[in-house]
């Protein structure tokens, strides 16, 4: 009969093989601790780092804001400011706008302004627009949704009806009228945006919150006296964070497209600001004598909202499971 404890070596300790052995149950116990004791949080950053595609897009989310926030640095460099006209070398003889060359990196606009000095500018705007309202549109989107949700009975009936109301407007058409009664600027255009998108954010937020207030850890709150508002902001809120996080990410190009349309359509942020959508506007009646007064301002414009796509898509991989975690 074998026996089970390991025989002494000749020092009168235990086989080396035991010991490694041991050790090795140890590792192996120690890397399955390290695995369970990681917050979901880091998980899924780890997902999104091996992302090859979200993170070429937040590279270029990067660039992008350092070209917004070093504009007048660029301009600096080349020495033309934003709203400066050149009308002896940023035009042409009959009066079109110079191609991409030594002086002006980028070409120039129908004015005669240095187009690189005005995209850098104009990205301010952008993402001033896209990121304001949906940072609006996600704060007035999770008040509501919680409290529709949560509340229930008349209180989730009102709220929710007045969603979908806001919800079946064609949100161009809305806009248009209401820029036109109010006139254009950047806060208006905000504040537009931010009205137009807080309904979709409070219905899946409403949803969450529907499937949230039943669950265990609620009713514990309840059961040990929390009330309404600091179970709703306490216990439920922070579940919420990732569906949010997810959809504010989408959101952000969505905004920065509409934004760009209203400038098209001159209901935007007014000129002379440099703003992408009106530089596609005024670029219209000049696309078949200056393919860069079109092309650089659209290329800025998509590679900003597909990026901010991509990285959102990527967002929603990485937090998926663990919202799928949590609601198990």
């Amino acid at each position: 009969m074998k026996n089970s404890v390991a025989p002494p070596n000749a020092d009168g300790g235990e086989e080396p093989g035991s010991l490694l052995e041991e050790l090795g149950e140890d590792l192996v116990r120690g890397g399955r601790s390290a695995v369970i004791a990681q917050s979901p949080w880091r998980l899924a950053w780890n997902r999104l780092r091996r992302d090859r595609v979200a993170m070429a897009s937040a590279l270029v989310i990067i660039l992008i804001m350092l070209m917004a926030i070093l504009a007048p640095l660029i301009a600096a460099i080349t020495g033309h400011g934003p709203q400066e006209q050149f009308r002896e070398t940023g035009l042409t003889i009959g009066g079109l706008p110079v191609g991409p060359g030594r002086e002006f990196w980028l070409g120039t606009d129908n004015l005669g302004r240095d187009l690189l000095v005005r995209i850098a500018y104009g990205a301010r705007a952008s993402l001033v627009v896209g990121i304001l309202s949906t940072t609006l549109a996600s704060l007035l989107g999770v008040l509501i949704g919680v409290i529709a949700g949560y509340f229930g009975g008349v209180v989730d009936s009102i709220l929710a009806r007045a969603m979908d109301v806001v919800l079946s407007f064609p949100y161009l058409l809305a806009a248009i009228a209401l820029v036109a009664i109010v006139g254009p600027s950047l806060e208006v255009t905000v504040i537009v945006i931010a009205f137009f998108a807080f309904a979709s954010v409070g219905r899946i937020v409403r949803g969450q919150t529907l499937s949230l207030k039943s669950r265990e850890f609620v009713e514990a709150s309840r059961s040990v006296g929390s009330g309404r508002w600091r179970t709703m902001f306490v216990d439920i809120l922070p579940n919420l964070i990732a569906p949010v996080l997810i959809y504010a990410t989408l959101l952000i190009p969505v905004a920065i497209i509409f934004a760009a349309s209203l400038e098209f359509l001159g209901l935007g942020v007014p000129p002379p600001t440099a703003t992408w959508g009106g530089m596609l506007s005024n670029s219209v009646r000049y696309y078949q004598f200056a393919w860069w007064f079109v092309v650089f301002p659209g290329v800025a414009l998509l590679l900003t909202t597909l990026a901010f796509n991509l990285f959102g898509d990527g967002v929603r991989d990485a937090l998926a499971p663990e919202m799928q975690s949590r609601r198990n």
